[in-house]
């Protein structure tokens, strides 16, 4: 009898790897088979039965994809857009958290509340105002417009992320830095930064990505070939009738998304371990 209890707890847990295993299985298929794909061969992807491995591995897609369109360029402006985008949105984001987590009233509840909801207007809504305005300041066809209008659309979610960091912060650890003759600017420097670096970078990958994936705002406001972004140069891999050419646009596409995963594979140690590591050494 004393073994069933035993039993139970195994066969449950069990059931949860079973259930990560298949959660983690659907969550990379895209990938799979976008990798897959990226080094099939022509008569592999028009075939009627498709494979998960190609018979024949092939890197002739990555080639043509470069022979055909300006991917080093188009990846160089997205880099540039989405870096700079990630940066001023944390600068500006962080010090407007700090002072909504750390002021408790009516104004930052309504500051808040108008954040979250600010992020369920639909593009489209926005698109041609914010055209006008932009070619009113001469920032059609711009880095910087773009730049302007990525910073914009990721500062309410950065800032709503960052609030909440804050607030997780206690109080008393900046009273007792205080107590210690600390002033304001020592006491976020020395005490306040560290604790909220691992919100930092988590913000600042998300501005990142954000700005990196981002396709509508890119086409709209961005028509010089040399200075489009990644996401609007692959969509010329479709031709006029809406036929992809599927094995450049694969291999295109693999490689548009492996800059994400290799950052969120080096930062993610840093942002489940900074928590814990600036308690300590706060």
């Amino acid at each position: 009898m004393s073994r069933r209890p035993g039993l139970k707890r195994t066969a449950g847990r069990t059931g949860q790897y079973v259930a990560l295993l298949g959660y983690l299985l659907f969550l990379a298929f895209p990938f799979l088979w976008l990798l897959s794909t990226a080094f099939k061969a022509p008569r592999e992807l028009g075939g009627v039965h498709p494979t998960w491995i190609p018979e024949a591995p092939t890197p002739e897609n990555f080639r043509q994809a470069f022979a055909e369109q300006p991917l080093l360029t188009a990846a160089a402006n997205s880099l540039l857009t989405a870096a700079v985008s990630a940066v001023l949105a944390i600068v500006l984001a962080t010090p407007m958290a700090y002072v909504l987590a750390r002021v408790r009233n009516r104004l930052s509840w309504a500051v808040t509340g108008w954040v979250v909801v600010s992020q369920a207007f639909p593009l489209v809504l926005v698109i041609i105002p914010l055209f006008l305005i932009l070619k009113g300041l001469h920032l059609v066809d711009s880095r910087i417009g773009l730049i302007a209008v990525h910073v914009v659309w990721a500062l309410p979610f950065a800032l709503w992320m960052l609030t909440g960091y804050v607030r997780a912060v206690p109080a008393e650890v900046e009273e007792a830095a205080a107590v210690d003759g600390a002033g304001r600017a020592r006491t976020l420097v020395s005490v306040t930064a560290p604790l909220l670096a691992p919100g930092i970078i988590a913000t600042a990958l998300f501005a990142f990505l954000t700005s990196w994936n981002e396709f509508f705002f890119a086409l709209v406001l961005l028509k010089s070939p040399e200075k489009q972004t990644l996401p609007v140069v692959l969509t010329h891999f479709l031709g006029a009738e809406g036929v992809a050419d599927l094995g450049p646009l694969a291999a295109a596409a693999l490689l548009a998304t492996l800059p994400g995963l290799l950052l969120f594979a080096v930062i993610q140690r840093r942002i489940t371990g900074g928590m814990l590591a600036g308690a300590v050494k706060s």
